[in-house]
């Protein structure tokens, strides 16, 4: 892993014909994505009796509706309920002696541009069994029963627990055997070209970056802030600290809340919106479809605070708690937040450190790139990126009740267990892990 990413060019493709190789794909697809009312879903409809938005087959995912309850507060919300487990696959293989990893050139209807670098396998069960009636995923086999010989991680990873209820996937790196065949919206890279990709706004997926946050690194560094039993003991205390119960509720029923024909929006137009939108000329296993699909109301900041600490680096990292874990709470990055939900608030009422990264100094910016969310589910779900350095006077070593400093080491050791790290922090970490955030000389 280390030689694949120290490497900067490999045997299949130049790094920088890949922004050109994705935009053929985006052209040559030819696919439309348009914003539809409710009434043109075909095969999606309200249920009479709830209100929940579903397809006809009972499959894929429904929206339904979810009611919180944490200490002084409560609310209800839309929430995507999708039970069955997906695989995000990445396929991986030598060439000169260098590993090279096989990624896809893919079309997600919610990617602002349509076409990002994908993991060679991203799927829902209800894909890969066929239950669109379309075509079979491509080099699925390398991942349905691999040889556990080949297999370089293997991890069920939750997503967005604000947007999801209780959703996973499995990430897994398989290492092929003997010759692969390369259809045309595939390409070998480098981690080495992958690291120069996520530098670029909008070009490596969700999808795979948190299958390379999995990936193996070397050990958890000497000389953390914290060792690993005392951050699991914080981290275990900071779940049975909080409390919060959940329960899925007719999405008919949810309060604050209104639908029209095109959407279904909180009624001060906060935090995100149900849309539905058509898929035409898609290119995939089917030409074309339509869906109901999640819209965050403006971008968004996710940002680790980093230190170095006796030559060690760390980073602030957030016990959050989400309505759609399946436990109470997952390790996110320092700031995880769509700042136009909170600019009507005064300063000392806004979210811990928002305020610091927003006004980052560029000369303390290690890392920043516009990423999107994975664009199967949500509609132009873009966030800023960022590893901002930090100081004493703004993140002290002790740090406040809820967040811990903890070495990208210990992070990478945490992701590869489920229900660690969230989404949000694993595409950090796969920046951190890959020396993405390395400062520019």
């Amino acid at each position: 892993m280390a030689l694949s990413a120290a490497t900067a060019e490999g045997v299949h493709i130049a790094t920088a014909d890949v922004r050109a190789w994705l935009e053929f794909h985006r052209l040559s697809c030819g696919t439309a994505v348009r914003r539809i009312p409710f009434a043109e879903l075909d095969h999606w409809s309200f249920a009479p009796e709830t209100g929940d938005l579903q397809h006809s087959s009972g499959r894929f995912f429904t929206i339904e509706g979810l009611h919180v309850e944490r200490p002084g507060t409560q609310w209800q919300q839309p929430i995507i309920v999708q039970p069955e487990i997906g695989i995000l696959g990445i396929l991986a293989k030598e060439f000169d002696g260098v590993l090279h990893f096989l990624m896809q050139a893919k079309m997600e209807p919610g990617n602002p541009n349509l076409v990002q670098l994908s993991p060679t396998v991203q799927a829902t069960r209800s894909n890969y069994t066929k239950a669109h009636g379309g075509a079979a995923v491509k080099y699925l086999e390398h991942f349905l029963d691999p040889d556990r010989d080949r297999v370089l991680t293997d991890v069920l990873q939750s997503e967005h627990g604000a947007w999801f209820y209780q959703k996973r996937n499995r990430n897994m790196i398989v290492e092929a055997e003997g010759d692969v065949p390369v259809d045309d919206d595939f390409r070998w890279l480098t981690l080495g070209q992958i690291v120069a990709l996520l530098h670029q706004d909008n070009v490596v997926n969700m999808d795979a970056r948190t299958v390379l946050a999995s990936a193996p690194t070397a050990p958890p560094e000497p000389g953390a802030l914290s060792c690993d039993a005392d951050l699991l003991a914080w981290f275990t205390g900071q779940r049975a600290h909080h409390d919060i119960r959940t329960r899925r509720m007719p999405l008919r029923e949810i309060a604050g809340w209104r639908r029209d024909d095109y959407s279904v929006r909180r009624e001060d137009d906060r935090f995100f919106r149900v849309v539905a939108v058509s898929v035409e000329g898609a290119g995939r296993e089917v030409a074309g479809w339509t869906q109901p699909i999640v819209e965050p109301v403006g971008p968004g900041l996710v940002a680790f605070a980093h230190r170095v600490f006796d030559g060690v680096p760390h980073v602030l990292v957030h016990a959050r708690v989400e309505g759609g874990f399946l436990d109470t709470a997952e390790l996110a990055p320092t700031v995880q937040y769509v700042p136009e939900n909170y600019a009507h608030l005064p300063a000392g009422q806004r979210p811990p450190f928002l305020d610091l990264m927003l006004n980052a100094s560029p000369d303390r910016i290690r890392y920043s790139a516009v990423h999107s969310e994975e664009g199967g589910r949500f509609l132009n779900a873009e966030s800023r990126y960022m590893i901002v350095e930090t100081d004493e006077e703004t993140t002290p070593a002790q740090a406040p009740p809820g967040f811990q400093w903890a070495t990208p080491g210990q992070l990478n050791w945490l992701a590869g267990h489920t229900r660690y790290v969230n989404v949000q922090a694993r595409s950090l970490l796969a920046v951190l892990n890959t020396g993405a955030a390395a400062r520019s000389v």
